[in-house]
């Protein structure tokens, strides 16, 4: 049976893929991106958070079926921090009332693999304390720092977030309410963001050094829009507050016996 997906950063990569693959399975797919969506926002401020609810309203006529919360920055800016961690939450909670009239609601967010690297401790308090205003001066502390400080912003962003699904998915917002929230986390995937990482062999080769990536090395978004799928999909019943790695073996090689 049809469905109505949400799908924010849709207008490239991951979000694309997503899309395209919802699309060709005869569901109804929503768009959200900067430019090239169905609804056009900026994710980094209170007003395009705003626009974003009232603009998915009027283009869904107040129903959905799944929230697909992917739009994100791999750029270490401060912007990064807003869009990864307080625009990915917006997009999930302000939406979530929209997930009601569904027969089979389903919530999934794109967290990354670099949640497993340190993060900047202080960026990762205010994140997880809500502090938008004091996670953005420490972002940009970052950003101002040096390239290994700024690097923090993405990885702190991601770990906020797979945090805030551990500790949310299971409430009576979302499993009470039949809601599976779920996460994933890629591995280093092609795309316009990873340009910079794959568009060599010599770039491909230093980003393997960091991200060990044993099965199948560098993978396509479509890859990632397959599992995003499935978990958003009526078949995905009972998973409940998972950040699912979909990285090559990283989480294995990094992690080995330890898990969340």
């Amino acid at each position: 049976m049809p469905r109505t997906y949400v799908v924010t950063g849709s207008a490239s990569g991951i979000g694309r893929a997503t899309a395209d693959l919802l699309a060709e399975r005869g569901h109804r797919v929503i768009g959200v991106d900067l430019r090239d969506a169905d609804v056009n926002v900026d994710l980094t401020t209170e007003q395009g958070r705003a626009d974003l609810v009232s603009g998915v309203a009027d283009a869904s006529d107040g129903r959905i079926d799944a929230i697909i919360a992917n739009a994100g920055l791999a750029t270490p800016i401060a912007k990064a921090a807003a869009v990864n961690y307080f625009g990915t939450l917006a997009t999930l909670e302000r939406l979530r009332p929209l997930l009601a009239g569904s027969d089979a609601p389903r919530a999934v967010a794109t967290a990354s693999m670099a949640s497993l690297f340190p993060p900047d401790d202080a960026l990762l308090d205010a994140f997880l304390a809500g502090d938008e205003p004091t996670a953005l001066a420490r972002a940009a502390e970052l950003e101002a720092g040096t390239p290994e400080e700024a690097n923090l912003i993405y990885g702190t962003s991601k770990r906020a977030l797979a945090r805030w699904i551990r500790r949310n998915a299971a409430g009576p917002d979302w499993a009470g309410a039949g809601i599976p929230l779920n996460a994933i986390a890629p591995g280093v995937v092609v795309t316009p963001m990873t340009e910079a990482y794959t568009n060599t062999e010599e770039a491909r080769a230093a980003i393997l050094e960091m991200v060990p990536m044993p099965l199948n090395g560098i993978f396509q978004p479509r890859d990632v829009a397959y599992l995003l799928a499935w978990l958003t999909g009526e078949e995905n019943a009972h998973l409940c507050g998972q950040v699912v790695f979909i990285d090559g073996g990283s989480d294995a090689v990094i992690r080995g016996d330890s898990t969340w």
